[in-house]
């Protein structure tokens, strides 16, 4: 048996560059009740693997789980290396990436992508109770509205008449000279307008044209009825993809396509209301959400059928 298997994890990174924090809301979170670290920890694991493992485990709470943040923090692996042992470490059972249903504002929902990770490697069924509960925690509470007692009513009290007011004349004031109309501004972009021109500032293979922006910018605006935001288009777009990309206009318009969020359903009396979900998985090798029960291993059922990448 090779004695180099069974070397530690490293539990901190070897570069003297800080690891980002995600936004509040994003980034890292570790399982509850976690054993102490161990040197014997994810000494199972391959090389590589052991590595990010070690160097993931040793970043807190809150911090930036995409594939650029590890790359750039750590000296010994590039973002192709880090996006494969993210992947081997979700087959493996130790993290899982989610999108969460944070809540809404003036009737727009806010979802952010947060990286459950755990240092015990964990089964299929242990992910889908611990996401079960997730999303039953993330729940808002009901809020109970006070009613108050009715009033008697009060006794019938003889109302004075009231005394005559002078309302003094007012002085009559000429007519004064409107300024003149100023001409209006042009209107900006649209919101899917402008987060399709940011895609080639996120990632540089997803560099659009105008015109490009133009041709996809309905398709885009479709994800935005859906309640979502700029952020978690960019992020659906830009996670997995893959090292080159010939046509960015052909690959942002099959994404737009095939990852579009699901509608949220309308509101409903409480009577005949059915549960949002609040709580969706994310396929560690694309990306695309779905229902936790749906996904083995942290990834969908093509990523499954397509076998790993390295």
């Amino acid at each position: 048996m090779a004695v180099s298997d069974l070397s530690p994890a490293l539990r901190a990174s070897a570069s003297s560059r800080p690891h980002p924090k995600a936004r509040p809301g994003y980034g890292k979170r570790s399982v509850p009740e976690q054993c102490p670290p161990r040197e014997a920890d994810f000494t199972l694991l391959p090389d590589r693997e052991r590595h990010i493992a070690g160097h993931v485990d040793a970043l807190p709470e809150g911090a930036a789980m995409d594939i650029k943040s590890p790359a750039k923090s750590q000296p010994l692996y590039g973002r192709m290396a880090v996006g494969s042992a993210l992947r081997a470490l979700g087959v493996a059972g130790h993290l899982r990436h989610v999108r969460c249903l944070s809540g809404e504002n003036g009737g727009q929902v806010r979802w952010v992508t947060r990286t459950f990770w755990s240092r015990i490697a964990h089964d299929n069924e242990w992910w889908d109770a611990f996401l079960a509960a997730e999303e039953r925690r993330s729940a808002p509470m009901p809020i109970a509205k006070s009613v108050d007692p009715p009033a008697s009513a009060p006794a019938s009290v003889p109302v004075p008449a009231p005394e005559p007011v002078h309302v003094p004349t007012q002085p009559v004031v000429p007519q004064q000279r409107t300024a003149e109309p100023q001409p209006q501004s042009r209107p900006g972009p649209s919101p899917a307008f402008a987060a399709l021109a940011r895609l080639g500032r996120a990632d540089s293979r997803l560099a659009l044209s105008g015109a490009d922006c133009a041709a996809l910018e309905q398709t885009a605006a479709e994800w935005f009825e859906r309640g979502v935001d700029a952020d978690y288009l960019t992020h659906a777009l830009t996670a997995g993809l893959p090292a080159s990309i010939g046509s960015p206009f052909g690959f942002v318009r099959r994404c737009l396509r095939d990852k579009i969020p699901p509608r949220l359903p309308a509101a409903t009396p409480v009577a005949q209301a059915t549960p949002v979900r609040r709580l969706m998985m994310e396929c560690t090798e694309c990306g695309a959400p779905g229902r936790p029960e749906a996904f083995r291993d942290g990834l969908c059922r093509r990523c499954r059928e397509s076998g790993p990448v390295v």
